[in-house]
């Protein structure tokens, strides 16, 4: 029987956190999200102006050997700034979804029971 997930009566209406550390509430959900929101568009911007300064400066060189390695050079750069934008998008997007989770629960919590 312990091996059953909690039931809605059992599931505390804050999330635990370690001794020391600020309770988690919405707001401080929120000012993440807001924060990795602005840093996933920062790197929007960022990687947009790298594919087109890349785009518009094209490797002067006749060596295959170069060219290859400018291509790999350059997909591995504007891969990165992707990867980046990514992380930061997610961790917007999920934080946002935490900020109504605990909102829907100290909702619930806050409700009397019958």
């Amino acid at each position: 029987m312990s091996d059953l997930p909690p039931t809605e009566s059992t599931v505390p209406a804050t999330i635990p956190t370690t001794e020391g550390d600020p309770p988690l509430t919405p707001q401080r959900c929120l000012v993440g999200s807001a924060i990795a929101g602005v840093m996933a568009y920062a790197m929007y911007l960022m990687t947009m102006n790298i594919a087109q300064s890349f785009a518009a400066h094209k490797v002067q060189s006749t060596s295959l050997v170069v060219q290859r390695i400018s291509a790999a050079v350059r997909t591995l750069v504007v891969g990165m700034t992707t990867l980046g934008m990514g992380v930061f998008g997610l961790a917007a997007i999920g934080l946002f979804a935490l900020a109504i989770q605990l909102l829907i629960r100290r909702g619930r919590s806050a409700a009397p029971s019958e």
